[in-house]
């Protein structure tokens, strides 16, 4: 093969990729004009924010509206409380859900696949249908207006993360299992040794997952929560906008600079765990 033909050949090959480059771009332009929207209006002065023609870039640009939007708001409290929420939500699902997917995965015992049928089943039941039980029974222990019924139920897992593990688990190969246990190690420390290890780039899509639902969650902490010190940030955002709005005018650079920050803790997370999360979701459902 000529220089010329090897020379085409790559010529022909980065092109392609190029031009996949190109049309992934041009189909992000849509889902990146409201970030955009959302940064330049937290950098604005509030005529701009509305006005016509559309000032598209804040001039002069007010980084003083991160700090005037802080400081509108206790929004220390809601940073905290969401941060406590979310944290110890993660770790609970992770490590509860992981328990629950190896069982279902490796271990064997009598009904275990109607009961992740029953299992699965619960996912197609609308989060609005348990609402009202749920409230009746976290008003019965005395857990309104606490952040417990935001933490709680994250402790037991969850049937989609569940499934995910449990089928990220069916990729280990069972030689793993049976070496194991002809050195002599438990059920658990092959769990603990083996499969959690061999399993991050799972273990983090659940936890990415995981993270992002309780930081957004809006209608658990409306339902649950009462007074202003237990609000969380997605919550805390609504409480700031109605509190402008009993004021008449609405400063919505402000508000766009209080969502920047309650958006940048999801951001730098899947900045940070991108590669993991995309190799958990690939390999999720593959069979040795």
């Amino acid at each position: 093969m000529s220089k010329y033909e090897i020379s085409q050949g790559k010529f022909a090959k980065y092109g392609k990729i190029l031009l996949r480059y190109i049309a992934v771009s041009l189909f992000a332009i849509p889902f990146i004009i409201p970030f955009f929207w959302m940064v330049t209006t937290a950098l604005k002065q509030s005529p701009q924010v509305f006005a016509i023609p559309v000032v598209w870039w804040p001039k002069p640009v007010e980084f003083s509206n991160f700090a005037k939007a802080w400081n509108s708001a206790p929004f220390n409290i809601y940073f905290k409380n969401s941060l406590i929420v979310t944290c110890t939500s993660v770790i609970g699902t992770v490590f509860a859900s992981a328990f629950a997917a190896y069982g279902f995965a490796r271990v064997r015992f009598p009904g275990r696949d109607l009961l992740f049928v029953f299992m699965l089943a619960t996912m197609m039941i609308p989060a609005d249908v348990t609402r009202i039980p749920l409230y009746l029974i976290f008003r019965r222990l005395g857990w309104i207006n606490t952040l417990k019924p935001l933490i709680v139920p994250s402790l037991f897992g969850g049937a989609f993360y569940i499934f995910l593990l449990r089928q990220f688990f069916l990729t280990i190969p069972s030689s793993l299992e049976e070496a194991a246990y002809i050195d002599g190690c438990s059920s658990f420390l092959i769990f603990w040794k083996i499969f959690l290890p061999l399993s991050k780039p799972g273990l983090l899509t659940v936890a990415v997952f995981s993270f992002l639902a309780h930081w957004n969650e809006f209608i658990g902490p409306l339902i649950y929560l009462n007074s202003e010190s237990k609000y969380t940030l997605s919550l805390g955002l609504r409480y700031f906008l109605a509190q402008e709005q009993a004021l008449v005018s609405v400063y919505y650079n402000l508000l766009m600079a209080a969502s920047t920050v309650a958006l940048l803790p999801c951001l730098i997370l899947f900045i940070f765990t991108q590669r993991f999360f995309i190799k958990g979701i690939v390999l999720t459902g593959l069979k040795e």
